[in-house]
């Protein structure tokens, strides 16, 4: 008997497998069409709405179809969800587009980037997360957390994140705009008021699978104080990864206190001893990242590291009130653009 049960072992787990992906099929088309009903129904509200060019009226029209249609169909048709359909054909106005869209991303993800306004930042969120296959709640939590603001990206001239954008959505190609963060949430360490650098990389290795989560899911971690040798002295590196879509090393270095002149030569001297000894064939040269509790952006200024491979970061261990920080990253992306327009006007001078 136990022969005949190990023989039917394999056949179990390939018929298991066949249904299992027949299912996942099934609900990705059922996804699909029910989306693309979604907006076909928004769209030609919207239509009527629009030809009678009376906002009182398709306040009227909506609660009124929303009630027949509830009888019929079920709370599917709510007059709050119809209301989600028309927001999403307005988004979203050419039917080319949400085709592409519901492959990838369930009607539950588009619910939560339907309110963005802006639209380079919601192609950003519709992007990544086809890259990452992002859940729904990790979805709504990248955006919760405001990762675009806290991406250099965000940044950039407008014309710069429109053709990264396009790069990542035909290509899947990731730039370092994209990638690295300031700030970053360590919030899930527990660290208290008093701290060492030690206690800091000990409560990352130990908090590993959420740190590469806030750093992003193509980095793959190699070591923790990797010594490196030179001119017979001894150095460690704090912390090395992996960046899979970008093909390089990673080095991160961790500050307790503010970003010091002396850590760009530190770093340096890192980046090129990996550049000269472990950098294989097809890899690009090693990015170094260096978390701080304080940026010192004049220093970042004068030492042109913008525009360098070595990034500077502020990490924060406690999440602030979530208003006055969304305050923040808007006047900090507004001045980078101003003193990039200003830069380009000195340079076309």
């Amino acid at each position: 008997m136990s022969k005949i049960i190990q023989k039917e072992e394999p056949l179990f787990g390939e018929i298991q497998r066949l249904i299992e992906e027949s299912r996942q099929h099934i609900a990705a088309e059922v996804n699909s069409t029910i989306t693309m009903l979604y907006w076909q129904i928004g769209k030609r509200i919207n239509k009527e709405v629009l030809k009678s060019k009376r906002a009182e009226y398709g306040k009227q029209i909506v609660t009124s179809l929303s009630k027949q249609l509830v009888v019929e169909y079920g709370n599917s048709f709510s007059e709050k969800n119809l209301r989600r359909m028309i927001q999403f054909a307005e988004v979203f106005h050419e039917q080319e587009i949400v085709v592409s869209l519901i492959r990838q991303l369930s009607w539950t993800h588009l619910l939560a980037v339907i309110p963005i306004e802006d639209p380079l930042k919601r192609k950003f969120y519709i992007e990544m997360c086809k890259l990452e296959k992002w859940s729904v709640r990790t979805f709504r939590e990248r955006i919760n957390s405001m990762l675009y603001e806290r991406t250099a990206i965000s940044k950039k001239p407008e014309q710069t994140i429109i053709n990264d954008l396009e790069m990542l959505g035909k290509e899947n190609q990731l730039t370092p705009d994209l990638v690295f963060r300031d700030p970053y949430f360590l919030d899930f360490l527990g660290l208290k008021n008093s701290y060492s650098e030690k206690d800091l990389e000990s409560a990352i290795i130990a908090e590993l699978q959420n740190f590469i989560i806030e750093l992003g899911s193509d980095f793959a971690f190699i070591s923790r104080q990797k010594r490196i040798t030179i001119d017979s002295e001894d150095y460690y590196i704090d912390l090395l990864f992996y960046h899979r879509r970008l093909k390089c090393l990673v080095v991160i270095e961790l500050k307790i206190g503010k970003f010091e002149a002396a850590h760009k030569g530190q770093m340096e001297l890192y980046l090129r001893w990996l550049e000269k000894h472990e950098m294989i064939e097809g890899e690009n040269p090693p990015i170094g990242l260096i978390l701080c509790a304080y940026r010192n952006q004049e220093h970042v200024e004068l030492l042109k590291l913008d525009n360098s491979n070595i990034k500077i970061a502020e990490y924060l261990t406690k999440l602030p009130d979530m208003k006055l920080l969304q305050r923040k990253f808007h006047q900090s992306i507004e001045i980078a653009k101003n003193k990039l327009a200003q830069r380009e006007e000195r340079d076309n001078g």
